[in-house]
């Protein structure tokens, strides 16, 4: 089993990293790694409803669609994230979760924590959830990852997944809210997350009589960053593969209050009703249909708005308020 200790930190490239792995290798895999603050949505959500698209934007926080399902997740420096890739064959249960959770599970119990495997895909300490895990089969191979939170922001995790469940109608899955914690709220002994990054691999490098280290080649990381531009780098990818939806939002601006009603399919406003109590000098159905065709993306609307007299659709409204009345 080649073991991976990856010292990037960009989820696109992460993520990326993960797939190319999952498809070009042959070997049983485990891998560490670590994102900067960002949140990797499931591949069956509406990315759009699962984020605080304010707070998002504000912090630079990324945002990256993974290939398995279940739920969003936010991560940052103090979450650490494993992967077990695996051949498996036919007979074996693909979807057994529990079998890559135990070896996570053994190295908390050999810390001293009451850590166990619980519900559809936790891993729970004193009834707080400290690691949520998801699945990708790719034919006969595995794909197996999870978090573990060990010293993140809790306030910036609480933020960053909060959006206002009001605004969207669709039937993507929806993220479900836990209590969770940190695992080094648990541990008597003291020791930063990079510590226990290696206290991890050091028990699966040992548990497993085949494990061995690898480190990514040259042409790893040339092909690695090519998957990255052409899929995890993309709008289309990250926000487009979003299943239709259906957007509604009012919001106070400067010139009235504005509501907007927008259908969205594969990322695409295929159809946008405006309404409020605004003033205008020309008919607002021009605006309704210079958006239809449009990506829901800020930088493309707003290139759509400033092709028009924008001030004479909406009196006194500035226009980047009315956009980000949009998301």
């Amino acid at each position: 089993m080649l073991c991976i200790k990856n010292p990037d930190t960009d989820p696109h490239f992460n993520l990326a990293a993960e797939e190319y792995v999952v498809k070009n290798f042959s070997d049983n895999c485990f891998m560490l790694w670590r994102n900067r603050p960002s949140i990797i949505v499931g591949n069956h959500q509406n990315t759009l409803a699962e984020i605080n698209y304010e707070y998002v934007k504000e912090n630079n926080i990324d945002v990256v669609r993974r290939l398995s399902g279940g739920g969003a997740v936010f991560h940052d420096l103090g979450n650490l994230n494993f992967t077990f890739i695996k051949n498996v064959d036919n007979n074996e249960n693909k979807g057994d979760f529990s079998q890559y959770t135990r070896p996570i599970v053994e190295v908390l119990r050999n810390m001293g924590l009451n850590a166990n495997f619980e519900g559809r895909n936790d891993i729970m300490i004193d009834g707080k959830k400290v690691s949520g895990n998801a699945l990708n089969i790719q034919g006969n191979r595995v794909q197996h990852h999870g978090t573990l939170l060990f010293s993140s922001v809790m306030s910036d995790l609480s933020n960053a997944l909060k959006a206002n469940p009001l605004k969207f109608k669709d039937k993507a899955v929806k993220s479900v809210k836990s209590r969770v914690g940190n695992i080094n709220e648990f541990l008597d002994e003291q020791m930063d997350v990079l510590a226990f990054r290696d206290r991890i691999m050091d028990y699966i490098l040992n548990k497993y009589e085949d494990a061995e280290l690898y480190e990514y080649t040259e042409e790893d990381r040339r092909k690695i960053n090519q998957l990255k531009r052409e899929k995890y780098d993309t709008w289309e990818w990250n926000f487009g593969s979003s299943p239709k939806y259906n957007f509604e939002k009012m919001v106070k601006t400067s010139g009235g209050n504005i509501e907007f009603h927008i259908d969205v399919q594969k990322g695409i406003m295929q159809d946008v009703k405006i309404y409020g109590d605004f003033f205008n000098t020309l008919d607002t159905e021009k605006v309704e249909e210079l958006l239809k065709g449009t990506p829901h993306e800020h930088h493309q609307i707003k290139e759509k708005l400033d092709s028009i007299e924008f001030s004479k659709y909406f009196h006194s409204v500035e226009k980047e308020e009315f956009i980000e009345g949009m998301f």
